[in-house]
């Protein structure tokens, strides 16, 4: 279970941001399966990233084996959209609070 947090350009239109983030899903979904997707919106930056100020952040919830994501990490990476980035690995206690484990996972407790 992961977490992949995207900042897409404060710059694009509403529609261009979610339009990104289903290239982003639908890459993901070729590796792997999004279990739950947020659009935040647009919202101001704490500090200037890049010269920018605002940005479209979403947050993905995804079942994914270990390295699947190299590829789409490359993408993000390369991406003129996206501003950042961010993937970390949810522990399995985390997962499984969040409901995002398998029910073979949650029956061992």
């Amino acid at each position: 279970m992961y977490e992949l947090m995207v900042i897409c350009d404060g710059d694009l239109e509403n529609a261009e941001a979610r339009k990104a983030m289903d290239e982003v899903q639908g890459r993901i979904s070729e590796i792997g399966e999004v279990a739950s997707f947020d659009f935040w919106g647009l919202r101001d930056f704490a500090y200037e990233i890049n010269h920018k100020t605002r940005g479209y952040y979403s947050v993905i919830e995804l079942r994914a084996e270990p390295g699947a994501m190299d590829p789409v990490e490359r993408y993000l990476r390369i991406a003129d959209e996206v501003v950042r980035h961010k993937l970390i690995r949810l522990p399995d206690d985390e997962a499984q609070r969040r409901g995002l484990l398998g029910e073979e996972s949650t029956n061992s407790h």
